[in-house]
């Protein structure tokens, strides 16, 4: 289940519905699908066949079309991080970087776990989402933010799109941020 950190205050925030209501005030979507629908096969497994991608895409269809029914997705697929990765760390550098998007970045996790970092309002600044498998988070467009890994280092992650051809990320240069 997600929990999230305020960075000004070290507070903390779980339970589905305490963080549901939170990320709600930031105008950020937050649900949860059932983690226990992915093959045991797949639960743990960090580096995919294009046919393993497929059937977690398939595990979870009816989630990923109500969800882009309801906020307008076109297009979806599967990303896989993990220290097997080629160029993991070039990666998580252009990753780790607060930017925005022209379009919501969506991300339902079906193993492992991650981490958006979201400038909130105001009153709240930034706060840390800690995602694991079930939780599906979309931040809205032009809302600065960054994805990245935790300690462990895996995750596997549903994205879906409005544009077909995916997002591009936009610098969003912020002296208030501190990386944590």
């Amino acid at each position: 289940m997600a929990e999230i950190r305020i960075r000004n205050t070290e507070e903390r925030i779980s339970g589905e519905e305490n963080v549901r209501a939170f990320l709600s005030s930031q105008e950020v979507l937050y649900e949860h699908w059932n983690p226990a629908k992915l093959p045991a096969h797949l639960q743990d497994k960090f580096v995919l066949s294009d046919e393993e991608k497929a059937e977690i895409l398939s595990t979870f269809d009816e989630e990923i079309r109500d969800l882009a029914a309801r906020r307008g997705y076109r297009t979806w697929d599967i990303v896989a991080l993990s220290d097997a990765t080629p160029n993991l760390e070039e990666l998580l550098k252009k990753f780790e970087n607060v930017h925005t998007h022209t379009e919501d970045e969506v991300r339902a996790i079906t193993a492992g776990k991650g981490i958006f970092i979201i400038k909130g309002t105001d009153d709240v600044g930034y706060f840390d989402v800690e995602l694991e498998a079930g939780d599906v988070i979309s931040v809205p467009e032009h809302k600065p933010h960054f994805f990245t890994l935790m300690d462990n280092r895996q995750i596997v992650a549903v994205r879906l799109f409005i544009e077909t051809e995916g997002w591009i990320a936009h610098p969003f240069a912020d002296p208030a941020f501190q990386k944590a």
